[in-house]
C-alpha cells in the first residue's frame, strides 16, 4: 500500500466514504493512483473544471474535484455508507491533504531526477575527497584532480595555478593538454591575465575566445575558459590560494553556471590540498631544524674538554647550559707541562647560531695558541688576531678570562677582557674579584694586561661563570645576583667542585623554576 493509499484509508476508517485519486496518462486516459476498496471503477470523466462536480455514476452520490498544482490529478469521494453525509464538507477537508502530499512526492521525485543527473559530479565530488585522503604531494594531488575533472566536464585543456607568496607569482602545478614544468609564472598583478585577475578579485570568470587573450595562459587555454579562485576559509574570511582554470570542451558547448558551482566545489578541497600539503611541508621543515639543532647541540657540547684533561694537576668541574639548542658561551682547559694547567671561559655577545660559530672558532684557536706562550694576556691577543675579521664583520665581541695555575710556584697568571665574573675563593671563605683589567675582545686591539697573583696550593678554588647565571630570573622577575651564587660557593667550598657545581645548578633552578633561560649559562671550578 503506498502512502496515498494509507491516507485514503485513514479517511475511509473515519467516514465510512471511499475516497480515490486519479491522474491522467500521457495517452490521455485517466489513471487510478490510489483509491479505497470501494471506490467505482470509472473508465472516464466527463470535462472537468477546476472546483467540485457531482458525476453521475447511476449510483450513489459521487464528487469529483480537481487538485491544484502543477501536476493535475483529481479527487474523488464516495459512495458513503453513512447516510445523508456531507460529502461537500469532506471534499473541502480533503482536496488541500492530497494537494500538500501530491507536492511533496513531486518534489521528492524532482530531488532523485536532480541527484541522478548529478550523480557523475557527486561521484567526482566523492573520488576528489579519495585523492586528496591518499596523498600529502600537492602536484601528484593535481594532476590527478584535473583528469578526473576532464573526463566529467569535458575539457581537453585544464589547469591548477598556486600562489607562491615570497614571488606574488602564480605557479602551475598541474596541466592537462600542456607541460607544467614550462609554462611561464603569472604575476598577481599582470592586468592581462584571466588567472591574476580571478585570483585578485576572488570570483569566478567566464571569458570567451577573443577576451583576455595572455601569452602566459596559451599552453593550456583554447578558445572560452572558466576559471575559478581555490579559496582557503580562516577565522578572518577567505584566503586565496590559487586558480583552476578549464578550456576546450569536447562538445563545443559553453560552460554552465552547474559547471561553475562544481568545479567552485572542488576548488574547495583542492584549497584544503595546498593548505594540508603547506602544513606538512612546515612540520618537516620544523623537524629536520630541531633534528639538526640537537645535532649542532651535541657537536658543540663535543669541543667542551671533559674536566679529567688537566689531571692529576687539577681537578675541574665545569658545565656550559646554552639558552638555545647551541649558544657563544664556552671554556677551555690546558695541560701546559710543569704541573701547570690553564683555565679559559669566554661569553660571545649574543647567542645562538650565530655566536656558537664564533665560540666554535675560537675554542679552536684558543688550543692553538695556549700551546705557544705562558702568558695569559700574550694568548688571548693572538686568539683575538685569529677572530679579529670574524668579529669585525659580525659586529660582535667575546668577554673572556684566561688563567694559568702554577702549583709548583704557587701563583696564578691571568689576564681578562672584559669578564665580571671571575673569583679566587680561599680556604677561610674569603673572596677576591679578578678584576677586568681590559675591554672585552674586539673593542680594542692592544694586548691584554697579564696580572701575578698567589695561589695557595690545595686550597685555593678558581670560580669563573658567566653572567647567565647571576641574571637568571624568576617567574615574579628578579635577578638571581652574584651574592646568592658566591654564598652557595662558599658554603660547600670544602666540598668537591663537582658538589660544589651541583648545589650551583640546584640554586639556579630553584630559583627559576620553569622559566625558560634568557641567555647562556656556563660554570668552571677548579681545584688545585
Amino acid at each position: 500500500m503506498t502512502d496515498l493509499a494509507a491516507v485514503l484509508s485513514a479517511f475511509h476508517a473515519a467516514t465510512q466514504c471511499d475516497a480515490a485519486v486519479w491522474t491522467r496518462a500521457s495517452d490521455g486516459k485517466f489513471v487510478k493512483d490510489a483509491s479505497t476498496d470501494g471506490a467505482p471503477a470509472l473508465s472516464d470523466f466527463p470535462a472537468l473544471s477546476d472546483g467540485i462536480r457531482q458525476v453521475d455514476t447511476g449510483q450513489e452520490r459521487v464528487l469529483v474535484a480537481a487538485v491544484p498544482g502543477p501536476r493535475r490529478a483529481w479527487l474523488e469521494l464516495g459512495p458513503c455508507s453513512v447516510p445523508h453525509a456531507d460529502l461537500d464538507s469532506y471534499m473541502r477537508f480533503m482536496v488541500p491533504v492530497v494537494t500538500q502530499f501530491l507536492q511533496s512526492a513531486l518534489e521528492v521525485e524532482h530531488a532523485a531526477n536532480e541527484l541522478a543527473e548529478r550523480y557523475e559530479e557527486i561521484n567526482l565530488l566523492y573520488t576528489i575527497s579519495e585523492i586528496l585522503g591518499r596523498t600529502v604531494s600537492l602536484e601528484e594531488a593535481a594532476r590527478t584532480i584535473l583528469t578526473e575533472i576532464s573526463e566529467t566536464v569535458g575539457a581537453r585543456r585544464a589547469s591548477i595555478l598556486v600562489h607562491d607568496p615570497s614571488a606574488d607569482t602564480l605557479r602551475v602545478v598541474a596541466a592537462l593538454g600542456a607541460d607544467a614544468s614550462s609554462t611561464p609564472m603569472i604575476a598577481v598583478k599582470d592586468p592581462c591575465s584571466v588567472s591574476a585577475r580571478v585570483f585578485r578579485t576572488q570570483h569566478p570568470l567566464l571569458v570567451e575566445a577573443d577576451q583576455m587573450q595572455c601569452e602566459a595562459e596559451a599552453p593550456y587555454r583554447r578558445g572560452a575558459m572558466l576559471s575559478v579562485p581555490i579559496m582557503w576559509t580562516t577565522p578572518r574570511g577567505g584566503e586565496p590560494l590559487g586558480v583552476v582554470n578549464l578550456s576546450d570542451r569536447h562538445s563545443a558547448q559553453p560552460f554552465t553556471a552547474g559547471d561553475q558551482k562544481l568545479i567552485a566545489a572542488i576548488a574547495t578541497q583542492i584549497g584544503t590540498a595546498i593548505q594540508n600539503a603547506r602544513l606538512v611541508r612546515a612540520s618537516l621543515t620544523q623537524e629536520r631544524l630541531l633534528s639538526e639543532m640537537e645535532l649542532a647541540h651535541d657537536l658543540q657540547m663535543k669541543l667542551l674538554p671533559a674536566g679529567t684533561i688537566v689531571a692529576p694537576d687539577a681537578v675541574v668541574a665545569a658545565r656550559v647550559m646554552p639558552a638555545e639548542s647551541v649558544g657563544g658561551d664556552f671554556y677551555n682547559l690546558f695541560r701546559l707541562g710543569d704541573h701547570r694547567v690553564g683555565a679559559m671561559i669566554g661569553d660571545v655577545s649574543g647567542h645562538g647560531y650565530q655566536a656558537a660559530l664564533i665560540m666554535a672558532l675560537t675554542m679552536s684557536a684558543a688550543a692553538i695558541h695556549a700551546q705557544t706562550t705562558a702568558d695569559p694576556g700574550e694568548t688571548l691577543h693572538a686568539l683575538f688576531s685569529t677572530v679579529r675579521d670574524e668579529l669585525a664583520t659580525t659586529e660582535m665581541f667575546i668577554s673572556a678570562f684566561y688563567g694559568v695555575v702554577d702549583r709548583t710556584r704557587g701563583e696564578l697568571l691571568y689576564a681578562n677582557t672584559g669578564h665580571p665574573h671571575a673569583f679566587v675563593v680561599g680556604a677561610d671563605g674569603s673572596c677576591q674579584r679578578l678584576a677586568a683589567q681590559d675591554p672585552p675582545l674586539g673593542m680594542a686591539d692592544g694586548q691584554p694586561v697579564t696580572v701575578r697573583r698567589p695561589w695557595d696550593p690545595g686550597n685555593d678554588l678558581l670560580v669563573l661563570f658567566t653572567d647567565g647565571l647571576s641574571d637568571a630570573r624568576s617567574r615574579a622577575g628578579p635577578r638571581l645576583g652574584e651574592e646568592a651564587l658566591l654564598e652557595t660557593i662558599q658554603r660547600y667550598r670544602t666540598n668537591t667542585p663537582s658538589d660544589i657545581l651541583e648545589h650551583l645548578i640546584d640554586l639556579v633552578n630553584a630559583h627559576s623554576g620553569d622559566v625558560p633561560r634568557r641567555d647562556d649559562q656556563t660554570i668552571v671550578l677548579l681545584h688545585s
